[in-house]
């Protein structure tokens, strides 16, 4: 069986190029621009991977009894290929995104590769599609990167499909942190989250953790519902003590203080494989123990040190630390939504308003953020900033 190898990449141009959308414009904010090419990978059960290819943009065809259309069984990646200050093209922390990647695929009863030769096909796509499409001319933008596995073989019999197909598009993406979308009226800063009830995202022992459509598809009921309420996403909360888990498709971080007045970023462990392993989460994580911790020169009278926890904690504890006004800030953390403030959580129809620092934000949430941009637009060098080599 072979194994996927990026040196036997073939590239075919295009002979209908698109156009570049403006920054921020409607199109952008519409998500369904893509670049000129896509990357294509199939895997069959009798040769293994075959030799992937750069092609056109196109749309995919396959069989109605395709094995992904009846059992799910796909998978995805969600990053970001970034423009940055100094003129060159950036991916943020790809290794991480490529293994989590085999670990969805294989969740699934889909084929495993090397994580690194992914990781070589995106700097290659990049190379081809990133100069036209993030031009040195807009320093600060950023196309959105999906990596995605399919069944796509005739399989209708309960089985691990025959046949898969591995591929990678890029989209035109709006800065979702930013909560400005053009020709509407601004909205007010940081996210409202409504908790939910008797559903639930994900359990112990189920695929959580894994980044598959099926756990997406069935929380839209209670996104529609909540959004048709004013909230713009869903903390889920599992079990009769309403632990906390997520936020929509992003992680959810808390800002707050002990009752002995020591302040704490908590945020929900991965032991029960309940929630994703986010590459965002886990350099927030990386960030704050290094550069929030004792003797820090970050540190001022709005950044105190924190003690950075990765536990099981629940609404009833935050409702407390609320009425106790201990509560400092909350955001989440995800690729999409980057890094984004949290105003106010409803839960059991009480509204506990979240504090916002200076108003926009708060300060944890917005250092970070600071933090993990100059990383990812060249601002500072560093390793999770990996550059993709351009003509």
């Amino acid at each position: 069986m072979q194994d996927l190898d990026a040196s036997k990449l073939s590239v075919t141009i295009t002979m209908s190029p698109g156009k570049v959308p403006e920054p921020d414009s409607e199109e952008v904010h519409n998500m369904k621009t893509c670049s000129d090419h896509m990357v294509k990978v199939t895997w069959t059960d009798d040769i293994g991977w075959h030799a992937p290819t750069i092609e056109p943009y196109g749309q995919l065809t396959m069989s109605p009894i395709a094995s992904c259309l009846h059992y799910a069984t796909q998978c995805f990646e969600g990053m970001k290929v970034y423009r940055g200050f100094d003129g060159k093209l950036r991916l943020f922390r790809p290794d991480k995104n490529c293994k989590r990647l085999v670990m969805s695929s294989a969740r699934v009863a889909l084929p495993t590769f090397d994580p690194k030769e992914l990781e070589k096909l995106l700097k290659a796509f990049m190379k081809a599609d990133g100069p036209k499409w993030l031009p040195k001319s807009r320093p600060g933008t950023f196309l959105y990167l999906r990596p995605a596995i399919i069944g796509n073989g005739e399989q209708i019999g309960v089985t691990a499909p025959s046949e898969v197909l591995l591929f990678i598009v890029a989209v035109c993406w709006p800065d979702l942190s930013s909560g400005t979308r053009p020709g509407t009226a601004p909205q007010p800063p940081g996210l409202k989250l409504l908790a939910s009830k008797s559903d639930v995202r994900a359990w112990p022992g189920g695929f959580g953790y894994a980044k598959v459509g099926a756990n997406y598809g069935p929380s839209f009921v209670s996104h529609m519902e909540g959004r048709k309420m004013g909230y713009d996403q869903i903390l889920w909360l599992l079990g009769s003590d309403y632990q906390v888990t997520e936020a929509g498709a992003s992680n959810f971080f808390i800002v707050w203080e002990t009752k002995e007045r020591k302040r704490e970023l908590v945020t929900a462990p991965l032991g029960a494989k309940v929630i994703l392993e986010g590459v965002t989460r886990g350099s927030v994580l990386e960030l704050a123990r290094e550069r929030l911790a004792t003797g820090s020169t970050y540190l001022t009278s709005d950044i105190q040190k924190l003690e950075v926890i990765e536990r099981d904690f629940t609404m009833l504890e935050i409702e407390q630390a609320w009425k106790e006004g201990r509560i400092v800030e909350a955001f989440l953390s995800g690729t999409a939504y980057f890094i984004t403030p949290v105003s106010a959580i409803n839960f059991r129809d009480q509204e506990i308003d979240i504090p916002m620092g200076d108003g926009a934000s708060g300060y944890y949430a917005a250092l970070l953020k600071k933090w993990l941009r100059d990383i990812m637009y060249g601002n500072v060098q560093h390793e999770w900033g990996v550059v993709v080599e351009e003509e």
